[in-house]
């Protein structure tokens, strides 16, 4: 990809951002990245200001869902300039996604440049508090307009920024969270490890009664024998029992391979901590709890970075989590990762895509 074309928003919206109370995907910054598909290939792309999209009714994404997206950040590097935290791994999760919903591929390199770019010409828009990032979301979706259940022949690919605060109203105090009994989310062949629209609607509502009953997230069970563990509504889930950290292997396909997870286990590795990736149930996780050595559970996404748990409901089962309080391992990979991604200790597996200013 050349130089990619650019057009200037003409007056910025940055003095209308409320930045002690940012939250989290409510405010959006002066321009997007769009690349459009046409005739069997994608354009070299433009940086445009943020503005509405021109969409047909007829719009198929509308109508059948083909869409997929991304979600990556960038942080202001102690050292100076921009850290964007693993945008590699994120450009080729998309593209594992459109494979399964029949969206073509877009080139890696050609993504990084794009969001780079973007982010460069936004970084006015990146905050500057500790906890606080810039949120990046990469999208695509099929932009025919017809009505028939059929891939689309043209795309749009699209990257909005966000600045954001903590995903959680908890920030890293621990969440409560219950295991899902009555809806299913996704099986083995379908949709589960996409970062799809349909999987996000599928949570939605057994996320609200969950909500209602005082909850943060669902933890969802396998579709099958509604027995093995699989993910948290929005992101991955791990256990620590006896010292050892168990999380669910991605092998079934149900759950998402998440770049956050990957981080935490390569850490843990690194650590030399006792590391499983298997089918873990919620009746081992029951047990290892009522023995005591069931010492911390944590959710890990990007949004969130580490979310500890500390109560489990399972059906009329309240199960407390080291007293409400974060562990020391889940602490141990939130200082890490955050402090890799602010450049304040080493990287040592290259995790960090740095722009110079």
């Amino acid at each position: 990809m050349a130089n990619i074309n650019t057009i200037l928003e003409k007056s910025t919206k940055i003095n209308s951002v409320d930045w002690d109370n940012l939250r989290f995907g409510v405010f959006f910054s002066d321009h997007i990245f769009m690349s459009d598909y046409e005739d069997g290939k994608w354009d070299e792309g433009n940086i445009i200001p943020y503005d509405s999209l021109d969409l047909e009714p007829a719009n198929c994404t509308l109508h059948y869902g083909q869409t997929i997206f991304e979600g990556l950040k960038a942080f202001p590097s102690v050292k100076g300039g921009i850290n964007i935290f693993r945008p590699e791994m994120n450009a080729k999760r998309m593209n594992k996604s459109a494979e399964l919903i029949c969206i073509p591929q877009y080139d890696v390199d050609n993504f990084i440049q794009a969001l780079r770019e973007l982010v460069k010409l936004d970084q006015d828009w990146i905050p500057k508090k500790r906890g606080e990032s810039l949120y990046i979301r990469p999208f695509v979706f099929g932009s025919g307009n017809f009505l028939g259940v059929s891939a689309s022949k043209s795309y749009k690919f699209i990257i909005i920024l966000s600045p954001v605060a903590s995903y959680y109203a908890e920030g890293l105090n621990p969440v409560k969270i219950i295991v899902e009994t009555e809806h299913v989310r996704a099986v083995k062949g379908g949709l589960g490890s996409a970062k799809t629209a349909a999987n996000y609607a599928a949570s939605m509502l057994a996320g609200e009664k969950a909500h209602q009953k005082g909850y943060s997230q669902v933890l969802w069970l396998d579709g099958v024998e509604r027995k093995y563990i699989d993910e948290v509504g929005a992101m991955n889930i791990m256990f620590v029992i006896n010292d050892e950290l168990i999380t669910p292997s991605l092998d079934k396909g149900t759950i998402l391979a998440g770049i956050t997870r990957d981080s935490v286990l390569t850490l843990a590795r690194d650590w030399g901590m006792k590391v499983s990736e298997r089918e873990i149930s919620i009746d081992e996780v029951r047990e290892a709890h009522k023995k005591g050595t069931l010492t911390e559970v944590f959710g890990t996404g990007t949004a969130a970075v580490i979310s500890p748990v500390g109560l489990l409901n399972y059906k009329t089962e309240n199960m407390i989590i080291n007293d409400m309080k974060i562990g020391k391992y889940a602490q141990k990979f939130y200082d890490t990762i955050t402090g890799i991604q602010y450049g304040e200790i080493e990287d040592p597996h290259n995790w960090i895509e740095h722009i110079k200013l």
